[in-house]
């Protein structure tokens, strides 16, 4: 009776008597092989050469087909070495078997249009392009809030406060809200900032609507 070994696989799988591991290493490689072992970053990935040779231009197809232009490395398990992240070859491993982009939480279209790039599998190209410019259309149609920050200074940090502003921040208005004594030294004006943003609902939780201390500083100032 045949002794069984562990295939790296993680099935089981028969001994064949008479052949040295690297034989049976470069038997379970060969193109007779329905199976196919990919190592994508340091992950295994286990499919058919029916699901990878989908898009008959793609690298994929021509790994199958033992392309002598395209130099792909093994590794010591047989495995094809892929130096790609395997965290989006999932998504594009998953297209190539049943024809659908399906996204797991926090990755993003892009990340996938970069490795169907790298792969040449056209069909999937245009479908992350096309779901990329809906959602950018989406967003595009989102309503605008405004938020609203009140920030205070004194008349010397004024000048170079406004002059910083910067990531989309603008200046909405100045209140004077008097001057404070510094011991030693003249009394200096302060002012309240009242500086606004503009965001879309999504990427922002706060209400569209300034804050009750801003509508009042708005207010004061439009009486001074």
């Amino acid at each position: 009776m045949a002794e069984k070994s562990p295939d790296p696989s993680g099935s089981v799988g028969r001994r064949c008597p008479g052949l040295s591991p690297g034989e049976r290493m470069q038997s379970s490689g060969s193109g007779s092989s329905k199976w196919v072992r990919l190592n994508v970053g340091g992950t295994y990935f286990l499919t058919t050469r029916q699901t990878l040779c989908r898009d008959p231009k793609s690298f994929l197809y021509r790994l199958c087909q033992a392309d002598p232009d395209l130099d792909s490395d093994k590794d010591e398990t047989g495995a094809y070495l892929i130096d790609r992240d395997p965290t989006y070859f999932g998504p594009v491993l998953n297209y190539l078997r049943h024809g659908k982009l399906v996204l797991n939480r926090g990755l993003a279209e892009e990340g996938v249009l970069e490795e169907a790039e790298f792969y040449n599998i056209t069909s999937l190209i245009k479908l992350v392009k096309d779901k990329i410019r809906e959602r950018d259309c989406k967003t595009a149609q989102l309503p605008m809030k405004h938020v609203y920050r009140v920030l205070q200074c004194q008349e010397e940090e004024l000048t170079q406060m406004v002059s910083t502003m910067s990531d989309g921040w603008k200046f909405e208005q100045l209140v004077s809200i008097g001057s404070s004594y510094n011991y030693g030294n003249e009394d200096q004006a302060e002012f309240l900032c009242v500086v606004s943003k503009e965001l879309h609902n999504q990427s922002y939780g706060t209400s569209s609507e300034p804050s009750e201390k801003a509508k009042i500083l708005q207010e004061q100032g439009s009486r001074m």
